[in-house]
């Protein structure tokens, strides 16, 4: 059942009104001026004829029928005493077609007459000075069926509402085959569900709106299943990651209260911060996957820096080349965020020194944390900055990693119009490139 609210129904009906206003102000226009139009012109050529023959027996008497004059076939000549002298052949020993004569100083005279056959416009003209006498000369035209009042309203009007169904069935017609594909789409979003998101709606061949809807919609469709899929990998992974510290600490309360030693109270509450340090790290990830606003203040990343590395304690000497003047907008809170993350994976990892650089790059601010640790093997430098991925030679909980600095870091920058990666080299080095505070204002402006 097709609802009269539907896209279908509606332009049905749009079609039908629009196109019906129209139609009927055309049909009530010629029902209107029709008739008179006709009935001038009909006029205007019985007249032609009535005063060619007016001419004609102005100096003699006409012999036989008189022929047709500007195909009109219905002519008289009648002379004072209201007798026909002549006629053509159609109305040879006929009665005159009207006894309506000019009076006064008119030379015209009009009439209607109507008979068993139909009905005739005539029209007279006198000429008062012929072998005949005074006479008046009559030409006449037969009326046109659609002249007739009953006949023209009724045929323009059912010709319209004809039209309109047509039109009508038309509308539907075209509507429901363009729209056809719509609903294939619709009927195949349905039977999608959170459980089976690998089916994929078909793109139809027709390069049109409608194709680009349903290519739309699968990409749609494939950006969904693999939030999902991602949701799904990181509910699993923080359970896992979340498992070992919570199982450690339990094991650790349950032998505190027995030896209640002071190493196990202390090994306890390293698991608890560890526990704690995760739930915080998971907290910003769901903060930062929800689209966090990234506040609008101008912040010296070099001092920032600078700042960070004084506050923290570090395992290893941290040397830096800060550039002045390094200028970056967003939110300061969540740039330090992400600088500590990189400083504590190369003070990590490192060997023996970490070197923190800050310089401008065109319209970039640049910020590189280097250490001269093992390295990260090429075909693994994307995929440390997944959520929970630790390399081999550091699934040791005593480093006391989670596998999500890194993948924070890379949300925070990408939140910020920036991008990290790891460079090659002989260190390992973490580069952050992030728009200048002018650029960024710029960019800002323009949208």
């Amino acid at each position: 059942m097709v609802h009269y609210r539907s896209i279908r129904a509606r332009m049905t009906i749009a079609t039908v009104v629009s196109f019906g206003v129209v139609l009927l102000a055309g049909v009530g226009l010629i029902t209107m001026t029709y008739p008179a139009r006709a009935r001038a012109d009909l006029m205007d050529q019985a007249a032609s004829a009535s005063r060619h023959v007016a001419t004609m027996v102005d100096r003699q008497r006409l012999t036989g029928p008189i022929p047709p004059q500007d195909n009109v076939h219905f002519m008289q000549v009648v002379d004072a005493r209201g007798d026909v002298v002549a006629a053509s052949s159609t109305l040879a020993g006929r009665p005159p077609l009207t006894r309506a004569w000019p009076t006064g100083g008119d030379s015209r005279v009009e009439d209607r007459v109507c008979r068993p056959d139909g009905c005739l416009i005539v029209v007279g003209t006198r000429n008062a000075s012929t072998p005949y006498g005074p006479i008046v000369a009559y030409g006449a035209v037969r009326e046109t069926f659609l002249m007739r009042s009953p006949f023209l309203p009724a045929l323009l009007f059912g010709s319209s509402a004809a039209l309109l169904a047509l039109m009508a069935w038309g509308a539907w017609y075209g509507v429901g085959r363009v729209l056809a594909p719509v609903e294939r789409i619709r009927r195949g979003l349905e039977q999608i569900s959170a459980v089976d998101l690998g089916r994929r709606i078909e793109v139809p061949a027709t390069r049109d709106e409608v194709s680009e809807l349903a290519a739309t919609v699968n990409d749609t469709l494939d950006r969904l299943e693999n939030a999902v899929d991602r949701h799904r990998r990181f509910v699993s992974d923080a359970s896992h990651e979340l498992r070992t510290p919570i199982a450690a600490l339990t094991v650790r309360l349950e032998a505190g209260l027995e030896e209640r030693t002071e190493a196990d109270w202390r090994a306890a509450l390293d698991d608890a911060y560890r526990l704690s340090d995760i739930v915080q790290d998971l907290l910003l990830m769901a903060r930062l996957d929800a689209g966090p606003e990234v506040a609008h203040e101008r912040v010296n990343l070099g001092r920032l820096v600078e700042a960070e590395i004084a506050r923290r304690p570090c395992r290893l000497p941290v040397t830096t080349e800060v550039q002045s003047g390094v200028y970056v907008r967003g939110n300061r809170l969540r740039l330090a965020r992400l600088f500590t993350n990189l400083l504590s994976n190369a003070d990590r990892y490192g060997d023996s020194r970490v070197l923190v650089r800050v310089l401008r790059s065109g319209e970039w601010a640049l910020l590189d944390v280097v250490d001269d640790g093992p390295g990260i093997p090429a075909e693994l430098r994307e995929r440390v900055f997944e959520r929970f991925t630790r390399l081999d030679r550091t699934r040791s909980r005593d480093t006391g990693g989670s596998g999500l600095g890194l993948p924070i870091a890379r949300d925070i920058a990408r939140a910020h119009g920036g991008e990290i990666k790891i460079v090659e080299g002989p260190d390992t080095r973490v580069s952050l490139r992030i728009p200048l505070a002018d650029q960024a204002e710029r960019r800002e402006g323009t949208r």
